[in-house]
């Protein structure tokens, strides 16, 4: 079993949260209070999160999200979450962190975020057989995608006018569209696409090309500085004691490497 956070964060933690006057100490000081830690997550999206053969959430997000309650001292809660409605359960304060979340500037005028804990980028995927080498080719195709995810932004900003884009509510929808042929390509992550790719070889699908690289954040709300501390060492603490190499491995079939986590 990896380590899953180093001794320090403990002691940051306290001080952060009983700092200077007894002053509020933003998010972290509720969590403290509360004594649990609502992540909010996918619940299907492998290899980072999804339902296991036990009907329990595994993966990277999953063993990241175990981490920092552990480090914090408290319990983990995972709230599903889905593309659309993730974000206003956080400034709603439903949960108290987000997993997998891209960056960007409208993002940011929102949300706050963490350094990255985890590679992703965006991609066009489609059969062999299909000829597309970039956004122009995707002139009069029809192409599926998670409503109001990072993907969907990335994909309207460059497609033409004629694409077909259509969205669904989730990821299983959005892979099923594709494989039944309801669509001739799909908009997903690295993560997304790499099933496909490996279980499907029956209709031969590659990656055409890349839309958009974007690590993978922690967001929690604005205005958090000692939450947000917080969750910036427990991430620098995983990079340095291995256990975020670990569990890449584990999930994402190898170790981090520092260039994927620069946006």
């Amino acid at each position: 079993m990896f380590r899953l956070l180093p001794q320090a964060l403990a002691t940051a933690v306290g001080l952060l949260a009983f700092c200077a006057g007894g002053a509020r100490a933003d998010g972290l000081a509720d969590i403290q209070k509360s004594g649990v830690l609502k992540v909010g997550v996918f619940a299907d999206f492998p290899p980072f999160s999804s339902v296991g053969a036990d009907m329990s959430l595994k993966g990277y997000d999953i063993d990241v999200a175990k981490a920092l309650a552990t480090g914090l001292k408290v319990k983990l809660a995972l709230v599903e979450v889905t593309g659309q409605n993730r974000i206003p359960y956080l400034t709603g304060h439903r949960v108290d962190v987000l997993m997998s979340v891209g960056k960007n500037a409208e993002r940011e005028k929102v949300i706050a975020f963490t350094q990255a804990y985890a590679p992703y980028y965006i991609a066009v995927i489609g059969p062999k057989a299909t000829d597309v080498k970039g956004a122009s080719d995707l002139a009069d195709k029809s192409i599926s995608v998670n409503r109001g995810t990072l993907e969907d932004t990335s994909l309207t900003a460059a497609a033409p006018k004629s694409a077909d884009i259509r969205r669904f509510d989730n990821y299983s929808a959005v892979m099923q569209a594709f494989l039944s042929g309801q669509v001739q390509l799909m908009a997903v992550g690295n993560d997304v696409g790499a099933q496909v790719l490996a279980k499907h070889t029956d209709i031969a699908p590659e990656q055409k090309f890349q839309l958009l690289s974007s690590p993978d954040h922690l967001a929690i709300n604005k205005e958090e500085p000692a939450l947000l501390k917080v969750l910036d060492d427990a991430i620098d603490g995983m990079k340095k004691d291995g256990s975020l190499d670990k569990v890449s491995t584990q999930w994402l079939g190898k170790p981090l490497d520092p260039k994927d986590l620069v946006d």
